[in-house]
Order: structure tokens, then sequence, then C-alpha cells
């Protein structure tokens, strides 16, 4: 039987969708491999360095941008943010699946990427929150930020969720385990398809 090329799966949604929760409970389970992004902001607590972001500094970053490292990358709440090559195409060639928690600007970089490899294997979902009071209270709930850096998330959230109707896949937020339960019957699914096929 032939060998399945590996999945690149980008998923987007606002800060307190769940997002990101869902891209690292794919990759925990050994589903696929979470591509780490590089940030020049900031830990927060209890984030390490290579596990959570490769934090960069402002120079370090625009001096890999520069050599055409990133995949995607953007400037959100005033940082830089990206995705390295290196993260994705050599796990998809070698028949791994890929999962990217990248914002709506990212993830229209990956969809006009010119890389036949990124183009045959991206997948892309949108993860819609139940409601505007449930995503102020789950990024209140996190303890991490100010109330004015809530307003700018919260901000900046109304205008993502306008860009869902870009997106293969819409996943309409309710509970955790609901959530995952049809993230992951869709990654399944998707690996069915016999276009992964080499």
């Amino acid at each position: 039987m032939s060998a399945r090329s590996g999945m690149l799966l980008v998923v987007s949604g606002p800060s307190g969708s769940g997002k990101t929760t869902l891209c690292r409970r794919l990759a925990d389970a050994g589903e696929a491999r979470y591509s780490i992004s590089c940030t020049t902001r900031s830990p927060r607590l209890g984030e390490i360095d290579g596990r959570d972001y490769h934090f960069l500094s402002r120079q370090d970053f625009e001096s890999r941008l520069a050599a055409g490292d990133f995949l995607e990358h953007a400037e959100v709440h005033g940082n830089l943010y990206g995705s390295l090559k290196s993260e994705v195409l050599s796990h998809l060639s070698a028949g791994t699946d890929v999962v990217m928690d990248i914002d709506v600007q990212g993830a229209e970089q990956v969809r006009i990427c010119a890389d036949p490899d990124i183009r045959r294997a991206m997948v892309d979902l949108f993860v819609m929150p139940p409601s505007g009071e449930e995503l102020h209270a789950r990024l209140a709930g996190r303890g991490t930020d100010s109330e004015q850096v809530i307003a700018l998330r919260m901000a900046n959230a109304l205008e993502e969720m306008r860009h869902w109707q870009h997106y293969t896949y819409l996943l309409n937020s309710a509970t955790r385990e609901e959530d995952y339960a049809r993230f992951l019957a869709l990654v399944v699914a998707e690996r069915l398809r016999v276009s992964r096929i080499r």
C-alpha cells in the first residue's frame, strides 16, 4: 500500500476560542505534530521557550524573516508571530500530520503559498466562540491579561470572526469535549482522502 503524505491542519479563531487547546490536545494524543510558532512577545507565566513558542527578539525575528525562514508571519497585538518552514515541511514529507494554531492573516498566507507540498497538504478550520459574552469570560478567566489587553483582544476577535467564510471548515465551539470530538472526526475524515495517498 502507498504511503500517506502528511496533512497540514491550519486552525484559526479569536483569542479565547479554544483553538490552542484543541491543537495541543491533538498533538499530546500523538495524532499530529504541533508547529511551534515564533513570537517577539514576552513569555506569560509558565510558558517555556521551545515548548509554547520560540521567543525571539524583534531583531532576530526580522533577520529570519529576511532570510525567508517563515511560512507565514503577522503582527498581532503589537507583537510579531510566525511559523518556520522547518517546523512544517520535513514532517509533511515524512507522512506526519502537522497542526498549526495561527491567526487569519497567517492562514491566508499559507493558503496562497506557492509550495505544491503545502497546497496539497493544507486543511483549514475556523473555531467560532459561542458568543461575545462567553469569549470575554474565557479571556478574563485566564487571569493573565489586564482589562485593557482583554478589550484589545475582544476588538480583534470581532474582526477575526468576520473571516470564517474563508475557511473550508467551521467549528462552532460548545464544550471542550464536544469540540475535541468534532475536531478529531475532521482529522480522521481528512486522512481518508484518496488525494493524500502517494
